[in-house]
């Protein structure tokens, strides 16, 4: 415990490179698009006196490392710009819409892990029977199901054909709870699968390998149940593989949410991200982009430090 705060402070030093790399990346995606940017915000019929005073007010006219300076500093006190579509606070945009992107991918996890983390335990605690052979062949075909797909084939049967859930929009948690949950459980369905796939492969493919260790053959030896070896000694030691597993889920089921929120028109930051792209609203696409960057390098963070207290060999390794 006592280095824990090293560890913390090792894992920030990392990350800054990391961040400021992330940041140059996403203030570049306006300048990635082919032509000149003051052409692609204008229009392609600007006068030469529009495209002046766009160069001017997004600061064009000066070099691309002054450009990028500019752009943190407004970044780090909080302003990302306006929207060119609608002259909203990109910064506002994204906060209204992203609590329905959070309770999708929140909702997915939680009912990713209560089913895949069971059934990889229970694959590998029958290894070889036909059980394992079974949920291992569904887990392989739920890896390969494209969410997209998943997501229209729910629409048809539980919305269209029973309607025991909404085909499409969202309600706030904040609003509703109840409705809210309602309203996400196709998507985060949807979107869950893949994530249950992945998490009994790997768990199933973790627990064997403990399982085949000298340790868990003494404790064979010594007399100790089935049920004690698998989960007392099985998951405690498969701990940190499964925290990072969760870590690397909750990254795919963000990214995974932009694909989900189209099929379901739910507005959440998918919606607009694909929205202001098709527009070419540059500052809401970078804004997105930079926050949820910013999400996948927290998560990243949490889950080192929460693996330095479940391991202390983590720890010594910082």
């Amino acid at each position: 415990m006592h280095k824990l705060p090293l560890v913390i402070g090792n894992r920030l030093w990392q990350l800054l490179p990391i961040i400021v790399l992330a940041t140059f990346v996403v203030f570049a995606l306006l300048h990635l698009v082919p032509g000149d940017p003051a052409l692609v915000l204008a229009g392609d019929y600007a006068s030469d006196e529009r495209l002046a005073e766009i160069r001017k007010l997004y600061g064009f006219d000066q070099p691309l490392v002054v450009q990028y300076g500019l752009w943190l500093l407004q970044v780090v006190q909080g302003d990302l710009g306006r929207s060119l579509l609608s002259s909203q606070p990109v910064l506002e945009m994204i906060l209204h819409r992203l609590p329905n992107t959070l309770l999708i991918a929140t909702y997915a996890l939680v009912v990713a892990a209560f089913v895949g983390i069971p059934l990889g335990v229970l694959a590998a605690a029958r290894s070889g029977s036909r059980l394992d052979s079974f949920v291992t062949s569904i887990a392989s075909l739920g890896v390969a199901l494209p969410s997209f797909w998943l997501a229209m084939l729910l629409v048809l049967h539980f919305s269209l054909q029973l309607r025991l859930f909404p085909t499409t929009g969202a309600v706030y948690f904040t609003t509703d709870p109840l409705a809210a949950i309602h309203y996400a459980t196709l998507p985060s369905l949807a979107l869950a699968v893949g994530v249950i796939a992945e998490l009994t492969r790997q768990v199933r493919s973790a627990l064997l390998e403990v399982f085949n260790s000298q340790y868990i053959r003494t404790l064979r030896a010594k007399g100790l149940s089935r049920t004690a070896i698998v989960w007392q000694h099985g998951l405690r030691n498969i701990s940190v593989t499964l925290l990072t597993l969760l870590g690397l889920q909750v990254n795919r089921l963000l990214s995974g949410a932009v694909v989900i929120e189209a099929v379901f028109a739910i507005p959440g930051v998918g919606t607009l991200v694909s929205y202001s792209a098709i527009n070419k609203d540059f500052p809401v696409v970078q804004g997105v982009v930079l926050i949820l960057v910013t999400m996948v390098i927290l998560i990243n963070l949490i889950v080192d430090i929460f693996s330095a207290l479940l391991d202390p060999r983590v720890a010594e390794a910082s």
